[in-house]
């Protein structure tokens, strides 16, 4: 099948993120694609489509199937419901973008991180992919595949219970092991955000994201401003306990002098 699209020996230089606004613009145009086929226009491996597609799914821009990937579907064929993980991924996807390439710029080559499982740490991956040797730590298998696309990266995959919908491991087991790691960095999403602290609405979520924050000497939460005003079931950590919250608008006030008084230091992508 013929693409019209760059030679395979141009596509080595492709960064990821563009990678994928490439597969998708291909998938759309002709419906089905097979890996095969995508692999030989962009000049990639088959594993890194398969990658590719894999979080082209997770994030709903696509419907991968076993040898290739079509066009998400609104008929009967495909489920009338998606999954929380899936629908969170459309959501204030240029947002996430911005906040994911700011928390990108924090990192220095060498740099150990944690990174939990979310929809902007997910984007956050692929900001991440073509930066010098990292060591990544993380709960989330997508993430993982993603990282793995760099071979100086050296990643961890964290085991545990398996949460299907968001592809992240959890529980006891997750925790315990966590706990066997020091890094300088911890990147978290969180479902909301108050005066008060960081907070979301499942406890699992909370202990992986707890565990990481006293394994490391700097905290960045990552949110977007919908989270803003937000109330959660569970506090992940109070202000004092965060270092930087990276988003993509300014806080109302009321929340900035808080996290002034916290010593939490804002970024606005």
């Amino acid at each position: 099948m013929d693409f019209c699209s760059k030679s395979s020996s141009e596509g080595g230089a492709v960064r990821p993120a563009d990678r994928h606004e490439k597969i998708v613009k291909l998938v759309h145009k002709a419906g089905e694609v097979s890996v095969d086929d995508l692999a030989q226009t962009l000049g990639a491996s088959r594993e890194t489509i398969r990658r590719d597609l894999a979080n082209l799914d997770a994030m709903g821009r696509l419907k991968k199937f076993h040898g290739g990937a079509r066009v998400r579907s609104n008929t009967s064929v495909e489920p009338a419901v998606e999954g929380p993980f899936a629908l969170r991924m459309a959501e204030n996807l240029p947002a996430k973008r911005k906040i994911a390439h700011a928390a990108a710029s924090l990192l220095a080559p060498g740099d150990a991180v944690f990174i939990d499982t979310g929809t902007t740490t997910l984007i956050l991956a692929e900001a991440l992919v073509d930066l010098p040797a990292l060591v990544v730590v993380t709960n989330s298998w997508r993430i993982a595949a993603t990282l793995s696309a760099n071979p100086d990266h050296k990643v961890f995959l964290i085991g545990g219970a398996y949460g299907a919908d968001a592809g992240e491991s959890l529980g006891q087991f997750a925790v315990e092991q966590i706990r066997k790691f020091r890094a300088r960095h911890a990147f978290l999403t969180v479902g909301a955000v108050d005066e008060n602290a960081v907070m979301d609405f499942d406890a699992q979520v909370t202990e992986v994201a707890q565990a990481m924050i006293e394994r490391v000497d700097s905290v960045t939460v990552l949110a977007d401003a919908s989270k803003f005003g937000k109330r959660g079931i569970f506090e992940v950590a109070p202000w004092a306990r965060i270092d930087r919250l990276v988003t993509d608008d300014a806080p109302p006030r009321a929340l900035a002098e808080a996290l002034k008084g916290g010593g939490t230091q804002i970024v606005v992508a």
